[in-house]
């Protein structure tokens, strides 16, 4: 088999001594940068010597010779009739451009925060833009946008998924992550994720401990027994016969309040809304006002509905039996961070709509409080962003029980 020998020019530029001159170039054009210049070195006698042949010096050049890559470019195209990226090329392998590299992750990485940004459950929660800036802090797991991005997705279908229906996490997980009862173990990357939005959405520290954690997933309804997560309602008149149209119609037409647990509301047999058009239920957050309006209402009051708080898996799992067979919500809670909090939370996770929420209802409030409490950590409300510009503008919180008037005053009107 007959081998052709290289030409005299390139066998000069195949040259062992001048390996570290053509690696350098290599790696300097692949940074996808202009290049002018390469620096070499240190370089022994012996590479001195291939470089001052190459160049047609007449003395050699020092051990950390720059070289013109201009001049390089006459030497080796007058050798071998190629260019110098065509001979980096052939000598030391295909050339990168790791600025375009960099622009297209940097690319990846502005994407993927962007879409992280504009999730629908962000948006509807802006409580959680401080977890999207940790999770932005933290970066890219296994430098990866593409294993972040699955993560993030995972985390906010948990999120989308709660409060959970009295499940154990490992049932919860099964149900929600493709069956992988394990995915939200303790101590898992997902499971340290959703915690750290869970802490960020109810404004508390990030647990510490295995208690601390099993009574953050508590809270979301995850291993919530179905009797011990109650939901408090007055007035609410159901037609049928039913187990829970029966319990809490005796309890409307003797005006009494009554709490309703999950397994009732899980299994609440046939029941319809004893109203010939959608009726209007109103829910609130705090037990005060429910109490006052069964005072003053007794066997007529309208059908009320009370989170006591941050809305647990019952009461979520009413408003949306209820939304189910035609009612229409309406919502207040307080005027302070927490409470705005609150609001965005219930709006996202049930039909319901604000009532008496806005900023122009919280400015006419405010106008009657001399000295309230600070309105604590202020995030968005999406249904009117000017609210929360306002709060901080006045910086009082008004709690329900202080416009308990005016919302009773417009329960009046519904019963009328």
């Amino acid at each position: 088999m007959t081998h052709t020998e290289p030409a005299p020019g390139e066998r000069t530029l195949r040259r062992p001594e001048l390996r570290p001159l053509w690696h350098t170039v290599h790696s300097r054009l692949s940074s996808g940068r202009p290049v002018t210049r390469v620096r070499l070195g240190p370089l022994d006698e012996a590479q001195r010597e291939a470089l001052a042949d190459l160049l047609g010096l007449d003395r050699l050049p020092d051990p950390h010779p720059s070289v013109s890559l201009a001049r390089l470019e006459e030497a080796v195209t007058e050798l071998s009739g190629l260019s110098v990226r065509e001979t980096v090329t052939e000598l030391v392998g295909p050339l990168d451009d790791r600025a375009a590299e960099r622009r297209r992750k940097e690319d990846e990485r502005a994407e993927l925060w962007a879409w992280l940004d504009g999730h629908t459950t962000v948006r509807a929660q802006p409580a959680l833009a401080g977890w999207t800036a940790s999770c932005r802090a933290t970066g890219l797991v296994g430098g990866s946008p593409d294993l972040t991005r699955n993560l993030l997705a995972e985390a906010l279908a948990v999120l989308a998924e709660l409060p959970a229906q009295a499940e154990p996490l490992p049932v919860f997980a099964a149900r929600v992550l493709k069956g992988d009862s394990h995915a939200l173990d303790d101590g898992t990357r997902l499971s340290t994720l959703v915690l750290r939005a869970l802490a960020t959405l109810h404004d508390t520290a990030v647990p510490d401990s295995a208690a601390d954690r099993r009574a953050l997933w508590t809270r979301a309804g995850v291993a919530d027994d179905d009797l011990s997560a109650t939901v408090l309602v007055g007035g609410l008149r159901l037609a049928g016969e039913g187990p829970l149209a029966r319990v809490a119609r005796v309890c409307a037409e003797v005006g009494q309040a009554t709490s309703l647990t999950l397994a009732q509301l899980r299994a609440p047999g046939e029941f319809t809304l004893a109203s010939d058009s959608p009726p209007v239920v109103h829910a609130v957050e705090n037990p005060s006002i429910l109490a006052l309006a069964v005072r003053r209402f007794g066997p007529d009051c309208p059908p009320l509905v009370c989170t006591s708080g941050w809305p647990n898996s019952a009461a979520i799992h009413l408003l949306r039996l209820l939304a189910d067979r035609g009612a229409i919500l309406r919502y207040h809670g307080d005027f302070d961070g927490e409470g705005i909090r609150i609001a965005a939370y219930l709006l996202d996770k049930t039909p319901a709509r604000p009532w008496r929420m806005t900023a122009v209802d919280y400015r006419a409030a405010a106008a009657r409080t001399s000295h309230g409490p600070k309105p604590g950590r202020l995030t968005e409300a999406p249904w009117d962003p000017e609210l929360t510009r306002a709060m901080a503008e006045h910086g009082t919180a008004v709690v329900e029980e202080l416009v308990a008037d005016v919302l009773l005053a417009d329960l009046v009107e519904a019963i009328e």
